[in-house]
């Protein structure tokens, strides 16, 4: 590895630690760390819920086309 990309990359840690630091010590930093655990919790939760969704739609279409591809293939072989 070069050394020029050691230092863009010491420099970016270095930012994104500062900023981290930054908003887990200030009262708005903290508030915004809240607000985007809540935003990532809801995500998680829509994510698992429309994954439900779409498993109980289509879980019953893919043994029914398991089924149809059996029986084709079944009364093909005449």
């Amino acid at each position: 590895m070069s050394n020029s990309k050691f230092i863009t990359g010491l420099f970016i840690g270095a930012a994104v630690g500062a900023a981290i630091a930054v908003l887990c010590n200030s009262d708005k930093g903290k508030e915004i760390l809240t607000n985007v655990k809540d935003f990532a919790s809801k995500a998680g939760d829509n994510i698992k819920d429309v994954a439900s969704k779409l498993k109980d739609e289509f879980g019953g279409k893919a043994e029914e086309a398991k089924k149809y591809g059996e029986n084709f293939a079944q009364n093909s072989n005449v």
